[in-house]
């Protein structure tokens, strides 16, 4: 059997999901959703010291250095872990 090899933050960025643009009064939103092997490709210094299982809050340069691509002026406010995304 031949062996895979494991798959590069440049290969997994072309699976991230991206949801429609949604607004309120003073914002535009948009939902990120990374695949989960990703998560084991991002530096360990990315996640949340309380809670190793999700990402922090991450600056621009972080996250596009993991291959999440937005328009300029985009701003990461707030992560949900994959028990949060599923019970929607």
């Amino acid at each position: 059997m031949p062996q895979q090899k494991a798959a590069s933050l440049e290969e997994l960025s072309e699976r991230i999901i991206y949801s429609e643009r949604y607004s309120d009064a003073n914002f535009e939103y948009r939902h990120v959703i990374l695949p989960k092997q990703m998560l084991k490709l991002i530096p360990k210094d990315y996640f949340r010291q309380d809670d190793p299982s999700l990402l922090r809050i991450l600056d621009e340069h972080e996250w596009r250095g993991i291959g999440i691509t937005q328009s300029l002026g985009w701003q990461h406010f707030e992560v949900h872990g994959a028990a949060d995304v599923q019970g929607q």
